[in-house]
């Protein structure tokens, strides 16, 4: 069955892109590990990067997990360059045609990355992987399993700090206590452990995503 999906157009014009040129012409192609940004055309790995396409009646959507059909329109993650992306008609000029793009973008990016990271917490958790709590937590810390720590966004810095006690582990903080809660079934919680693995890397990866849209800077 046919796709209704529309793939952004990309034009066969090669020119040059001054250093200080704030917005890209062509998408582009989707191949290899990295993409180039629409707006900054930097390059970095895909995974790291926010993919938009064309869905049914030219409307732009955010594809969280990268798996929709259709050309791939690709910024940097980060808050500035998605408002720039809206306001100069980056997808527009990307897909050379008339688009539909949500003036408040951003804050749908972040809530369509927030619901992300909130699915692979729950996933670790139903899987055995993930535990929060401190005492419990910071039993898998100092065993060695934890493959990445996550905190509430809304913690105490010290207590926080003293939780992973110079550990060399990564460590993120993208969620509220209450969100986190949520994920286990608790009014509050302030460390999670991930044990080393798929989940624990793409967790950091999604936290990372986060974190840049949330502030500002290109």
């Amino acid at each position: 069955m046919r796709s209704s999906w529309l793939p952004a157009r990309i034009g066969s014009r090669k020119t040059a892109t001054p250093p200080d040129a704030a917005i890209a012409d062509e998408p582009e192609q989707e191949t290899g590990p990295q993409r180039r940004c629409l707006v900054t055309r930097a390059s970095a790995l895909r995974e790291t990067m926010l993919r938009f396409v064309l869905a049914p009646e030219a409307r732009v959507v955010f594809d969280v997990t990268a798996t929709l059909p259709g050309r791939g329109m690709w910024l940097s993650a980060s808050g500035d360059v998605v408002d720039t992306a809206v306001k100069r008609g980056a997808f527009a000029r990307a897909a050379k045609a008339q688009v539909k793009v949500a003036p408040d973008l951003r804050r749908v990016v972040e809530a369509a990355l927030v619901a992300r990271c909130t699915e692979l917490l729950g996933l670790a958790r139903r899987g055995g992987a993930a535990v929060c709590g401190f005492d419990k937590a910071r039993e898998w810390l100092t065993a060695g399993k934890a493959g990445l720590v996550v905190q509430a966004a809304d913690g105490s810095a010290e207590e926080r700090a003293r939780f992973v006690g110079g550990h060399a582990v990564p460590v993120v903080a993208v969620l509220d206590g209450a969100a986190l809660g949520r994920v286990f079934g608790r009014d509050h919680v302030v460390h999670v452990v991930l044990v080393g693995g798929r989940l624990a890397r793409m967790m950091e990866v999604e936290a990372a995503r986060l974190a840049g849209v949330r502030t500002s800077g290109q």
